[in-house]
């Protein structure tokens, strides 16, 4: 009997980032990109999120390779921390494998790993599977698909991806080898799902270019630009239409430095001769001679541009008249973030320009046609979207069935559950550990859902702690109860309110006194059910309230 080939998503199915699918075929476990995901807004004091390894880590003897198809965040960010106990070699384009070693330096992971740099083109062995790269454009250099060759058949797995005719560099991906696959018979498809609800085309990355132009073109005042620091091809267009119009170019930002220094030294930008400046040496230059190119388009609490726009960054403040191009759209969630930061640059006097006035962002994702093209050179015999939320999901597999596809031969999955395929069947059977794990800090899923639940708790409805001294020997009270409040109300003006809360606590000790209750925890669960009770009545809110007893 043949074996089934195993695809399990521990990342990206029914939410954006934290991508990770895992292929498994006869012992042997290839891993397709280890992304990280964003805190959404109630999620307080967490850093990032990252998926449960807990599978990888139990299989971790049968891991031949871990694959990335490109350097964002959300395709590698979540290497180091399963690098941690999990140790496989990495193989990825020059562009991915530069940002991955700048984290790998960070974490002090670099010297135990094994970076390997593939080009397009290339087939990887690994155990029973073999990985050939296939180039694709996106909104990072160097971007690749992967055709995955198991003896049951050739799996496609897109990453993320977009039809650019016309792309900064690197070519127009490689529809010739898709089709070339798709002839030879391909037996299933992953496919990035990010976009599938826009009909028609995503625009080239060329058009942006000509909207820098105009914006530069006659403009006196001093231009700062941001972007998304992993968008070399868009940092390549401002440099060069910067340098076109005479301006000296200064960048500021960790990870833009990070972008540009990675992707100057492998030659995927060309700077020209002293257009880059420290961003030191701007102040003494002329306004209409300068460019910033910084970090903080989705409104990040200590990007670059958040803290020219509040005044707290060293070397950069905004000035009246600074033309500020915001070239980015807005990750779901970032509104509010993004709203505040353009409403502080207006207040200093600053001219916002966003891409509701003319074409400055361009997406790095199919559209519904681009996703038909690849569905028709592709020709899969079976089907799973990936990369998105479940409309995403569900509208991709309608369109995989405008296309002629049996219903019957699309699986729409969920992370943890497994996917298996044979030469003619497609089935989910079981699940294995998946889900969220919180980095808080140097904490790595030591904040679990409680904890959390505990901040929410105390983010709504703050706290109060009610401090009482008791006798070690016959449990009488000593002194107290003390009420002490946190994020409650504001203890100065509400006296009588505090004066009433020490009143119920001092009859529910009383009563316990009275009925011979010692049990402290006993005590402790009056104290709180009282005031609970009557908190509610009295203001409809609900603190979280801590007794507490010390014995004398």
């Amino acid at each position: 009997m043949a074996e089934k080939l195993k695809i399990i998503s521990l990342g990206g199915l029914n939410e954006i980032g934290k991508n990770l699918t895992v292929y498994e075929y006869g012992g042997d476990i290839i891993v397709v990109d280890v992304g990280m995901g964003f805190p959404d807004d109630d999620m307080y004091g967490i850093d990032v999120v990252i998926p449960d390894f807990t599978y990888l880590i139990k299989n971790q003897d049968k891991i031949r390779g871990i694959f990335l198809t490109h350097g964002h965040e959300d395709h590698i960010g979540s290497i180091p921390y399963l690098l941690r106990s999990v140790n496989a070699p990495i193989y990825a384009t020059r562009m991915t494998a530069g940002l991955v070693k700048l984290k790998l330096e960070e974490h002090r992971l670099l010297d135990r790993t094994k970076l390997i740099t593939c080009e397009a083109g290339e087939v990887v062995k690994a155990g029973k599977f073999s990985v050939e790269f296939i180039h694709v454009n996106h909104s990072i250099a160097d971007a690749v698909a992967f055709a995955i060759k198991t003896p049951i058949g050739t799996v496609i797995h897109t990453g993320d991806f977009k039809i650019d005719s016309t792309p900064i560099q690197g070519g127009m991906i490689d529809l010739a080898r898709l089709g070339e696959l798709g002839k030879k018979g391909v037996l299933a498809l992953l496919c990035d799902s990010t976009n599938v609800e826009r009909p028609g085309y995503t625009k080239s990355e060329r058009c942006v270019g000509a909207s820098f132009d105009a914006l530069f073109r006659g403009c006196d005042q001093r231009i700062i630009v941001t972007t998304f620091a992993s968008n070399v091809d868009r940092i390549q267009q401002v440099i060069s239409v910067a340098a076109k119009y005479g301006r000296k170019v200064a960048v500021t930002g960790r990870s833009m430095e990070n972008a540009l220094r990675v992707s100057t030294e492998l030659g995927y930008m060309n700077i020209p001769e002293g257009v880059l400046v420290d961003v030191n040496h701007i102040k003494g230059l002329p306004k209409s001679k300068v460019c910033i190119i910084t970090t903080g388009s989705q409104g990040e609490t200590m990007s670059a541009l958040t803290r020219m726009a509040f005044s707290t960054h060293k070397q950069v403040d905004i000035q009246a008249g600074d033309r500020v191009i915001l070239s980015a759209s807005a990750i779901p969630g970032n509104e509010n973030s993004i709203g505040n930061v353009i409403n502080e640059l207006y207040r200093k006097g600053a001219e916002v320009v966003n891409e509701r006035t003319g074409e400055l962002h361009v997406s790095g994702h199919a559209c519904a046609d681009e996703l038909k093209i690849i569905h028709a050179l592709v020709k899969p015999k079976f089907f799973i979207p990936v990369h998105g939320e479940q409309r995403h999901l569900k509208i991709h597999a309608k369109l995989a069935q405008e296309m002629g596809m049996d219903p019957r031969r699309i699986i729409i999955s969920d992370i943890g559950k497994i996917i298996e395929v044979t030469q003619n069947s497609i089935k989910l059977n079981g699940t294995v550990p998946a889900g969220k794990v919180f980095v808080d800090g140097y904490g790595v899923g030591d904040v679990g859902s409680v904890v959390l639940r505990d901040r929410k708790h105390l983010a709504e409805d703050g706290m109060i702690v009610v401090v009482t001294s008791m006798s070690g020997e016959n449990g009488a009270v000593v002194s107290g109860p003390d009420i002490i409040t946190r994020g409650f109300v504001y203890v100065k003006e509400s006296e009588g309110l505090m004066e009433e809360l020490r009143r119920v606590a001092v009859e529910a000790l009383e009563r316990c006194e009275r009925t011979h209750t010692t049990d402290w925890s006993a005590i402790k669960g009056e104290i709180k059910s009282d005031l609970s009770g009557f908190l509610y009545k009295k203001t409809k809110r609900n603190p979280m309230i801590l007794p507490v007893i010390m014995e004398v």
